[in-house]
This record gives C-alpha cells, structure tokens and sequence, in this order.
C-alpha cells in the first residue's frame, strides 16, 4: 500500500480548511468545528473530535497529522517555577518555563531551537542554531503552560514572555503569526498587552515591528550603553551600535507611543562603575522607558560574576536621580537551570 504524504493539517488557514472540505465532497462548516478542535481546544488527536463523523474523522487521519509538541521532561524548583524540555515533530528539543508570583503566572517561551547570536553571558549562545520553531510550536509550548498553571496553582495563565531559547526578531514571521493565534478569540484570547517580545537589539526590525503596528509590549536586552562594553558582552552590537539602537527605538515610539523595558545585568568588573550607569541613565532618556535589573545566573565558573549589593545600589540612586523607574528583578528557578540566560537543553536531568 502507498504511503500517504501526510499535511500538519495546522498549517492551513481556516479559509484552506474550507476549500479542503468543499473539495472533499463535505459541508464548508466542518472546517470551523475542526479549527476550532486544532486551537480554541488544543487538541492532539483526530478521534477526540466528536462532533464529526467517525468516517470523517477517519479521512482526516489518513491525510493529516497534528504535529504536537510533547512535554518530555518536567522539573519543578523550590520556588515554584516549572521548567519544561518541550520535544518537536522532528525530536528537536526547546526549554520553556512556567514563573508563579502572588499575582501573575508567566510563561517563558522559546522562538528557535538554539540561537547563533553568541551572546557571552548566556547558555542558550553555546548551542548550534538548529532551526526556527513553527507558529504551532510557540502556541502549543503557551498552552502546555496554561495547562500546568492550572493544574499546579489552580490560576489561569496571565502572561507571556519571549525569552526563551532564541532570538525573536530572526524568527520574525512564525512568531508574529504565533502571537496573532495566541491573542486570537478563536485560539487562546490572550491581550497582546500581556505579552512580552525580548530582543538583544535588531535595529530594522524594531523598526518593523513599529510599521507592522504590532500592539504587544518590547523589551531590549541592553546590559550596557557604551559601545565598547556591548560588544564585548554582545558581538551583534558590532553591526546594531547603541547610536543605531536608539535611533530605531525613537521610530518605535514615535509609531506605537508604547514604552520600553530595558534588561541590565551588572557584572563585576565588567559594567559595575558610574560610568556604565550614568550612560545607561542616558540612553533612557531617548524615549520613557523602565529599567530591569537582572540578577546574573551563573553558567559555569567563568568570568561573568554578579556585581556586589554596593554597585546595584549605585545604579540605582543614579537612575533615581535622573526620575527613571528601575527595579531589581530577583531570577526565579535558578536550581533546575531555568533562570534568565540559563536555558541550553540539559535534558540528562
């Protein structure tokens, strides 16, 4: 018997699934009771559609495939944080991670199976590149944490996060077409004010996101304003300098008047003196902007040390002084790997 060269049947549009169905010899509204099993429901399997016909359910077998994410490992930290090795159709791995507040639970979403951007500091950086995620990839890594957020704290998911494995903006269409699904009435209906796109700084797309008029909030992963220093932390800012970083982040506010959250880690040695905060508290002058100060999650015993209590309270008197709203954010999950810059699929758990 020859075998079928099956579709993920997720790939097609709604309007696709209905020219299917009319080809087919079935009612165009079969189309939306399918769409609405693939995304509203999440579903992962074609014999759970039970208001269609066993027959159809049957030839929809034959011809398509759910390609589903499955959570493959799970570990759980001390302070509540969950932290999933997420398998793809092709047994690719990603991380992603559930962070339970009083108030809010977030879900940290990878964008591409490793990163090539090199980063110095991060764990994500030393692995290979491998590939971009699917939209259906990034939806189903936000379900399978709302999934958990209910199970585990019996809350609904309230935020999501793009910082995971990878860089957001080299995967640009499949992650607006996943955040579009997402924020959809027909997916999750999630605000996209409650979803957050991290970059380390791709001046022309920041300028696309702006003309593109996407209305989910960006934030920038800046950890120094001076040239020399970022490029020693960031080699992407030897072609995306501060000077070009800011003048994309102005167009950005000019188009959407929404704004930006920077992310700083201070290092010991490396950024920790006034010189690096009082250029910092320059750049945020550029547009109204809000700082987050990172606690460094180390990868290994190598030269990137957190900067002493003294020199995060000297950032922050100088970023005060100069009326810029600046918090410390305290990394949760630290213990299973899951904390900022920690992901790298160490999956031998």
């Amino acid at each position: 018997m020859q075998q079928v060269n099956k579709q993920d049947i997720r790939k097609l549009s709604l309007q696709e699934l209905e020219q299917y169905f009319e080809s087919v010899g079935e009612k165009r509204f079969r189309a939306r009771q399918v769409y609405e099993w693939l995304w509203s429901k999440s579903l992962k399997n074609f014999d759970d559609m039970t208001n269609l016909s066993k027959a159809t359910r049957e030839h929809l077998k034959e011809n398509f495939d759910i390609n589903h994410i499955l959570v493959d490992q799970f570990q759980r930290s001390n302070d509540g944080t969950i932290k999933n090795a997420v398998k793809l159709f092709d047994d690719q791995i990603v991380e992603s991670v559930l962070i339970p507040t009083s108030k809010r639970i977030t879900a940290c979403v990878s964008s591409q199976v490793g990163c090539s951007l090199d980063c110095n500091f991060c764990a994500t950086a030393r692995l290979k590149r491998m590939r971009n995620l699917n939209p259906d990839e990034i939806y189903d890594q936000v379900v399978a944490i709302q999934e958990e957020a209910r199970l585990y704290f019996d809350r609904p998911l309230t935020n999501i996060v793009f910082m995971g494995m990878g860089e957001p903006l080299l995967n640009y269409q499949n992650v607006l077409a996943a955040i579009e699904r997402i924020c959809s009435p027909t997916g999750l209906g999630i605000s996209p004010r409650r979803i957050t796109l991290s970059t380390v700084g791709i001046a022309k797309m920041i300028r696309k996101l702006a003309d593109d008029g996407v209305r989910f909030n960006l934030a920038l992963s800046l950890h120094s304003a001076i040239n020399e220093t970022r490029t020693r932390l960031m080699p992407i800012n030897q072609t995306n300098t501060v000077e070009e970083l800011a003048d994309a982040l102005k167009y950005w506010y000019s188009i959407t008047k929404r704004k930006v959250t920077y992310e700083y880690v201070i290092w010991d040695g490396i950024n920790d003196d006034e010189r690096h905060a009082r250029a910092l508290a320059k750049f945020c002058k550029h547009i109204p902007s809000k700082v987050n100060i990172i606690q460094y999650n180390p990868i290994d015993e190598g030269e990137y040390r957190q900067a002493s209590p003294e020199k995060v309270s000297l950032y922050l008197r100088i970023l005060e002084d100069s009326g810029i709203v600046a918090k410390v954010r305290k990394s949760r999950g630290q213990d299973i790997d899951a904390a900022c810059g920690q992901l790298a699929n160490k999956i031998d758990w």
